[in-house]
């Protein structure tokens, strides 16, 4: 692809102590290996890539208004080193987003040729991209092939991993596409305790369309690649999936525990969540049930797997609070949902601060005229960086409004709490509306803005287990999902109505890679063979 780089090779990175791993494989009583691939895919989110372009000759000022994950990373990246302008030469503006998976992070070619061609033709410009140009003009998912090795003593007790994993960049590397591969690297041991291991990772330039972050960006090529590794040596001994999982968890016992890439787990009951799983998958129930099946013509199958994820860990996020003179409590924040309900959450978590009922509260986002800086959202980082922000901002204007309230009330700050957008005197019926406080003259622009920062000093670590239970018709080769069964840790919830709906999301898009999805180019031509949902199963 690239004169400059032979074979094709764009990076290579290691992981763990190569020397003690072949030195573990030479003396273990087994060795289980598995080639797998993990196919290319493409987000196809409901609304594709639009953007419009507006120019005022007058202030030579341009502004863009396009979906997104976050608009501050674009505004800079097609301002300063597309244009070649000021970052405040550029507003970026992003309304309701109709998905993005880790696709609408990125600084497309489109954005700057729109905000050129409405300075050039003098009105606004607008662009929409058709399915077929999603197909291939945005960046794509996954593409990684792997072979995996297993080293067993005579009991089934793992004793080292060693991986081997090439991972398609695409033509070029796009934003976090050399990231993606190394994280999923680190996360292959899973919630295995494996004491040695060496993983080398080699990214390969090929002549299609680059490759980067698509819903998990590398942990879930890892846990495809040590669960189906694990399946494989239960099936070399002979026992049950579930039994030689259970063998070789990590102990609660030994959290904190460091994998053997060098990730700190802080906490998991692994067999605990396997257990439930099982348990509410009637899974001892399973093979009445397949014996059921075969009568009818189908063959049932069930299976396990468990996951860990390393997220959150991205930041700083700025939180921004203010209570207007109506009353009503305005957020500004530079996360940026695309349908994950982060009003809701953020919402709840001010009213727990301020016992503001969800019908005062307000939030902006996506706006880079109005909030000043801004991470967007992707890496599950919105609530573990933008949340925790938002309850530090809460905390303070709280104070404040206790310290503006206890004037108006004749009260001590300490005597006073918050109920139904009011300050009262706990115990008492004397109190004062939000919008009242507001307006009292010591209700200064300082004391009623509240803005804290917040980065998580590292990931954290959820985990849990999946059971499928599908069927699949003799003569016709049809396959049925008959029961899906999943147990999550994710410790403390904000909302888990939206929660479990964010879960289900994520199994869907799952299932779908599993059973349908594949990105399909001509070997001869390079041609995109699945540019359009004629060929591309979703």
């Amino acid at each position: 692809v690239w004169p400059d780089r032979p074979g094709n090779l764009s990076f290579e990175v290691t992981f763990g102590d190569e020397t003690k791993t072949k030195d573990v494989f030479a003396k273990a009583a087994r060795v289980v290996s598995l080639k797998v691939v993990n196919p290319r895919v493409v987000a196809n989110f409901l609304d594709t890539r639009a953007a419009i372009g507006e120019y005022d000759a007058a202030r030579d000022f341009y502004t863009l208004t396009l979906g997104s994950q976050g608009p501050h990373a674009i505004r800079d990246v097609i301002a300063q080193r597309v244009l070649k302008i000021s970052a405040d030469k550029m507003r970026v503006v992003t309304p309701d987003v109709g998905g993005g998976f880790g696709t609408k992070l990125f600084s497309y070619r489109e954005y700057a040729l729109v905000a050129l061609a409405a300075k050039k033709a003098g009105h606004p410009v607008k662009w929409v991209a058709d399915r077929t140009e999603h197909f291939l003009g945005d960046t794509q998912g996954r593409d990684n092939i792997t072979t995996a090795k297993l080293a067993l003593d005579e009991k089934g007790k793992f004793l080292g991993l060693e991986v081997d994993t090439i991972a398609d960049m695409g033509a070029y590397l796009s934003t976090y596409a050399p990231y993606i591969p190394y994280i999923g690297a680190a996360m292959l041991p899973g919630v295995y305790d494996i004491p040695v291991c060496f993983i080398r990772v080699r990214a390969a330039y090929t002549n299609t369309v680059p490759v980067d972050a698509y819903r998990g960006a590398g942990r879930p090529e890892a846990s495809y690649v040590i669960e189906r590794l694990v399946d494989a040596a239960a099936r070399d001994i002979g026992v049950e999936p579930v039994a030689l999982r259970r063998k070789n968890f990590v102990r609660p016992s030994a959290m904190p525990y460091e994998t053997a890439t060098g990730k700190v787990y802080d906490t998991g009951e692994f067999a605990g969540h396997m257990a439930r799983a099982q348990e509410v998958a009637d899974w001892d129930g399973f093979k009445k049930r397949a014996r059921e099946a075969r009568k009818h013509g189908k063959l049932r199958g069930i299976g396990v797997a468990t996951y860990i994820e390393a997220c959150g860990g991205n930041g700083p996020e700025t939180a921004t609070l203010t209570l207007e003179k109506d009353g009503t409590v305005t957020l500004l924040i530079g996360t940026q949902t695309t349908g994950q309900g982060h009003d809701t959450s953020y919402a709840q978590i001010v009213a727990d601060h301020l016992g503001l009922p969800l019908d005062q509260f307000r939030m902006v986002q996506g706006d880079t005229a109005r909030i000043a800086t801004g991470g967007g959202t992707g890496g599950s980082s919105s609530i573990p960086a933008g949340g925790v922000s938002v309850s530090m901002s809460a905390r303070k204007l709280a104070q404040n409004l206790k310290d503006i309230a206890a004037d108006a009330l004749e009260a001590s700050p300490r005597d006073l709490e918050f109920e139904d957008g009011k300050v009262k005197v706990a115990g008492t019926d004397r109190a004062i509306s939000f919008a009242d406080l507001a307006k009292r003259p010591e209700a200064t622009d300082e004391k009623l803005t509240s803005a804290d920062a917040f980065t998580p000093p590292a990931p954290t670590y959820p985990n849990g287990s999946h059971v499928a239970e599908i069927e699949i018709d003799e003569a016709t080769g049809a396959t049925e999902i008959v029961n899906y069964v999943i147990v999550d840790d994710f410790g403390v919830t904000l909302n888990p109505l939206m929660l479990a709906g964010q879960v289900h999301g994520g199994t869907v898009q799952g299932i779908g890679q599993a059973l349908m999805e594949e990105t399909v180019y001509d070997g001869d031509s390079g041609q995109l063979v699945t540019a359009s949902f004629m060929d591309y199963a979703l």
